[in-house]
C-alpha cells in the first residue's frame, strides 16, 4: 500500500502529464503484483519511488518526456536484449515513453534480473 508521499508525488505527476501517471502506474503494479518480489515495498527518495524486495533494486521516475526505471546494479544485468541505457560504474536504465514499451522494452524480464544483480551485489 502505498504511503502519503509516494500517493503525493503521483498525484503531482498526474498533474503534469497524465499518460507519465499512467506509465508510472502500470510499472507500480507490475512490481507490487509480481510473485517473485513479494514481499515488495516502495518508498519516496530522489524525487522517484525506489523499490525493495529484501533488497533494494530499482527506482521509478517521471521526467517530461519519460519515465525512467533505474537498476541501481544495472551494470551488473547480462543485458542480452540490448535494451538498457547509460554508461556509469553501476546504474543503468530504460526510458519508458509509451505503456507499450512496458512490453516492448521488456520490462519484467529486466526487473528479474536488476532483483538478481542486486542480491548478487549484496552477497
Amino acid at each position: 500500500m502505498p504511503n502519503k508521499s509516494v500517493d503525493a508525488l503521483l498525484q503531482d505527476i498526474r498533474l503534469l502529464s497524465e499518460e507519465r501517471y499512467q506509465i508510472v502506474q502500470a510499472v507500480r503494479e507490475l512490481l507490487l503484483s509480481h510473485k517473485d518480489f513479494k514481499p515488495c515495498s516502495e518508498e519516496l527518495k530522489y524525487g522517484g519511488i525506489l523499490f525493495s524486495a529484501g533488497v533494494q533494486f530499482c527506482g521509478v521516475f517521471a521526467y517530461k518526456e519519460h519515465v525512467s526505471v533505474e537498476f541501481g546494479h544495472g551494470a551488473d544485468i547480462d543485458d542480452a536484449w540490448g535494451l538498457l541505457e547509460g554508461a556509469g560504474k553501476l546504474r543503468r536504465h530504460l526510458k519508458l515513453r509509451s505503456l507499450d514499451d512496458i512490453q516492448d522494452k521488456r520490462l519484467k524480464g529486466y526487473l528479474d534480473l536488476a532483483l538478481a544483480a542486486a542480491k548478487q551485489g549484496m552477497g
